[in-house]
């Protein structure tokens, strides 16, 4: 799914992407710069936010399958995949983008990725074929995605056992539901976005 409906100057936790670029800030291609598609809105999570996550992570991103459920830019798929977890997917609504996103993982030459164009809860709507033990949900705001893709995620079973779940939404929708077996671990706000880290269990 495009994040191209939210504007970066309504965020006070995000970057504008007028650079063209996200920096990957750990692991084997620390550093690196990677292109991204100058699309109105579409923004990579800061590095202080993308930083906090991953901390969060630390000890679960090693080897992990990863859906990186709205790619955008794609920075925390490929943040993963610099701290060599195993597998990524990315989903992604706009031709374009997603585009970039196979080019850029041609450029690191990464054998451990996949790029999916399309719909985010049209893909989900299928059954699963993989599991994935690290999952991102970071969907365009005020258009009410999270709480299918959640749902989803769930009942068409992408979700191992003991999987971890980042969600990251508006600061003002406060009426998510998950389901009973996610426990939530860690909860941060910054500027209007909240974002949250649950644990699954079977």
């Amino acid at each position: 799914m495009r994040k191209n409906q939210r504007a970066s100057s309504q965020e006070k936790g995000k970057k504008p992407n007028s650079d063209g670029f996200i920096r990957l800030i750990s692991g084997q291609w620390r550093g690196k710069k990677l292109p991204v598609k100058d699309k109105q809105g579409l923004r990579p999570t800061t590095d202080r936010t993308k930083e906090t996550l991953f901390n969060w992570l630390m000890h679960d991103i090693r080897e992990a399958n990863c859906l990186d459920c709205f790619s955008g830019s794609g920075s925390l798929g490929f943040e993963a995949l610099s701290r060599y977890c195993q597998f990524c997917t990315f989903l992604e609504l706009d031709k374009q983008v997603a585009t970039q996103l196979q080019n850029n993982i041609s450029t690191l030459k990464a054998q451990n990725a996949e790029v999916i164009q399309g719909d985010s809860l049209g893909y989900l709507a299928q059954a699963a074929k993989r599991q994935y033990n690290v999952v991102f949900i970071d969907p365009p705001f005020n258009l009410g995605l999270a709480q299918p893709c959640i749902q989803q995620l769930e009942e068409q079973g992408y979700l191992a056992n003991n999987s971890l779940i980042y969600v990251e939404v508006e600061s003002t929708l406060t009426n998510l539901e998950f389901p009973a077996n996610w426990t939530q671990l860690k909860e941060k706000s910054a500027g209007q976005v909240r974002y949250q880290l649950f644990k699954r269990e079977s």
